[in-house]
């Protein structure tokens, strides 16, 4: 048969690999160690000389089952799952940077990728914030120690987009190491190998996982990138074909050493949420289009931020690299209307700070998520006090559009 498509694809991707008993499923493994009956094989394992299990806080069966599911929906060559999106994040930025070192960064960050950031420069690694809806921006940031270029997909909570394409083009033309958070698109609506990324994040508990209930982030290396000249490569993981040495040393100085690591009961969880991503994804963002539109033209509403609208500054872009426009967007109110209010009132949103999730989220932005960063910054981010960010479910439409209307008319 010709290759699948993603869905045939993930449903399938544990039966790939000899399942115990036939399950369908990989199996909760919650042994934490492995025994071999020859020593002189435990030490091949340990030495990377011998496929196998080592220790749980590396490696697990069920992890590395969800971590070739993750691999197959970013067609990539290699992923490293982690406690949190944000553990996969700061595991890869602490294994790849060294003091002195220069990252440029998109100004259109999730809250606590900005917190981390800002750490970052604590430590010794300088950051640049730019608009990075511009590849000119991200260019003159550049300088002779820059790293890596990190982006999101689209922004949260404005839905800014990054100029994707030309940025990875440049990345590729200078060999620069560039890094596309995925999380508020999913592996569904966008590849970020498509537009040359080296290394792709995920946060496995949005919209992969999709259900509430684990928590997981995953890194996956496309592939794409040159390793042999990445200067911060440890000698003693310079060894065989250089398309393995990113990952590699993820693994190493990154989940082992910090030891982020994703329990297995949380990896099953992920996995079998994976299944339906697209299934998920097509309805939620159905949803979210809906919404939007009849929010564009509520009089209690003065902007909405969403890239299925036309007036969206990236909406031919976003129609051009995305399977669909996403499931969140933001709205600001109408001078004295209680963005508060406006939530309690709402009957089947939940007053949350989750996204990507079966159920719709609503959430305070700037009292909230984005309150620790400061007036200052939020007003350079465009954080009005009234955004309202929704993350937008899998509920009937009508329903969702009957209860915003509701909410919005007292």
């Amino acid at each position: 048969m010709a290759k699948p498509g993603f869905t045939s694809t993930i449903l399938h991707a544990d039966r790939r690999s000899e399942i115990e008993h036939g399950s369908v499923h990989k199996p909760i493994h919650t042994s934490v160690m492995y025994g071999y009956e020859d020593a002189r094989d435990l030490a091949a394992v340990f030495q990377g000389k011998q496929a196998g299990y080592s220790y749980g806080r590396q490696v697990n069966p069920t992890v590395t089952a969800l971590q070739d599911k993750v691999t197959l929906m970013e067609d990539g060559l290699a992923t490293v799952a982690f406690a949190t999106g944000m553990a996969a994040l700061g595991s890869t930025l602490f294994a790849m940077l060294r003091q002195g070192d220069h990252i440029v960064s998109s100004t259109y960050l999730f809250g606590n990728t900005n917190s981390l950031f800002n750490s970052c420069i604590q430590h010794g690694v300088d950051v640049s914030f730019v608009d990075a809806t511009s590849v000119s921006a991200v260019e003159e940031a550049l300088r002779e120690n820059t790293r890596l270029v990190f982006v999101e997909t689209i922004a949260n909570p404005r839905t800014q987009i990054a100029d994707l394409e030309k940025i990875g083009e440049l990345c590729r033309e200078r060999n620069l190491l560039y890094v596309v958070d995925n999380t508020m698109t999913s592996p569904y609506l966008f590849r970020p190998k498509s537009v040359n990324a080296g290394l792709v994040i995920n946060s496995l508990t949005k919209y992969i996982g999709g259900h509430g209930n684990a928590l997981g982030g995953a890194v996956t290396d496309t592939g794409l990138f040159d390793w042999s000249a990445f200067p911060h490569i440890y000698e003693n993981y310079r060894k065989g074909d250089p398309s393995g040495w990113g990952i590699q040393q993820i693994k190493k100085k990154g989940l082992r050493d910090f030891g982020a690591t994703l329990g297995p009961e949380a990896a099953h969880h992920i996995s079998v949420g994976a299944d339906t991503l697209a299934l998920r994804m097509e309805r939620a963002c159905e949803n979210a289009f809906k919404l939007t539109e009849f929010l564009s033209r509520h009089p209690a509403v003065k902007a909405v931020y969403y890239p299925g609208l036309p007036d969206h500054p990236q909406h031919e872009l976003a129609g051009r690299l995305f399977r669909s426009f996403g499931a969140l967007f933001s709205i600001e109110l109408m001078d004295g209307v209680d963005c508060f209010e406006v939530l309690n009132r709402l009957q089947l949103v939940i007053r949350s700070s989750h996204l990507g999730d079966t159920r719709s989220l609503g959430i305070p932005v700037a009292h909230t998520i984005f309150h620790e960063m400061g007036p200052e910054r939020r007003a350079a981010m465009g954080i009005d006090d009234s955004l309202l960010r929704f993350s937008i479910g899998i509920e009937d439409a009508d329903d969702l559009l009957e209860d915003f209307d509701q909410a919005l008319q007292r």
